[in-house]
C-alpha cells in the first residue's frame, strides 16, 4: 500500500484549517484546539511547514502563523514534500545514479513515468482544493501516454 505519514496527513489538515481562515494569524494551540490533534504534534507539524516556506510564523501578542502565499499556489505536493521529501515512487525516480540495479533494472523509465503523473496529479490539487469542503470530483484524467521520460530527467 501507498501510504502517507499520519505527520504529512496532519499538516495537510492543519494547512486547510489556517486556508479557511486566512485573514488572521493562528496560534498552535488554537490549531491544536480547531483540528482536534495534540498540540506539540500542531507545533511540530507547523515548524515544519514553516521551514519549507508554506507558512510564516510572527511572535508576539499578535503572532500566529499565516500562509507564505495565497492558497491557490500551494498544493498537496508542496505539503507533501515539506513532511516527506521529494514527491518520488523509487529512489532512481526522485534522483539519478541513486540505484545500485541501474545497469540491470529495465523498469526505472516506467517507475519515473509513474514518479511524474502522481507529482503532476499531486501538483493539480491546491490548498483551496484541500480547504474546500466539496468533495474533488474522480476520476481525474491524466495524460500518462504523453509524459516522457525526458520530461522526468529535466
Amino acid at each position: 500500500m501507498l501510504k502517507l505519514s499520519r505527520l504529512t496527513d496532519y499538516a495537510a489538515v492543519v494547512m486547510a484549517q489556517i486556508a479557511r481562515h486566512p485573514e488572521a494569524p493562528h496560534a498552535a494551540a488554537e490549531l491544536a484546539e480547531a483540528v482536534q490533534l495534540p498540540h506539540p504534534t500542531v507545533s511540530k507539524t507547523l515548524k515544519m511547514l514553516v521551514k519549507a516556506g508554506l507558512l510564516v510564523s510572527q511572535r508576539g501578542a499578535q503572532g500566529g502563523y499565516r500562509l507564505a502565499r495565497p492558497a491557490y499556489q500551494i498544493t498537496a505536493a508542496d505539503i507533501i514534500a515539506a513532511i516527506e521529501g521529494p514527491v518520488a515512487m523509487t529512489e532512481c525516480s526522485q534522483a539519478e545514479g541513486d540505484c545500485e540495479l541501474v545497469d540491470t533494472c529495465g523498469v526505472a523509465d516506467n517507475w519515473q513515468r509513474v514518479s511524474l503523473a502522481m507529482r503532476t496529479l499531486l501538483e493539480s490539487v491546491t490548498l483551496s482544493h484541500l480547504a474546500d469542503a466539496t468533495p474533488i470530483k474522480l476520476p481525474v484524467q491524466l495524460p500518462i501516454q504523453s509524459v516522457s521520460v525526458s520530461a522526468v530527467s529535466a
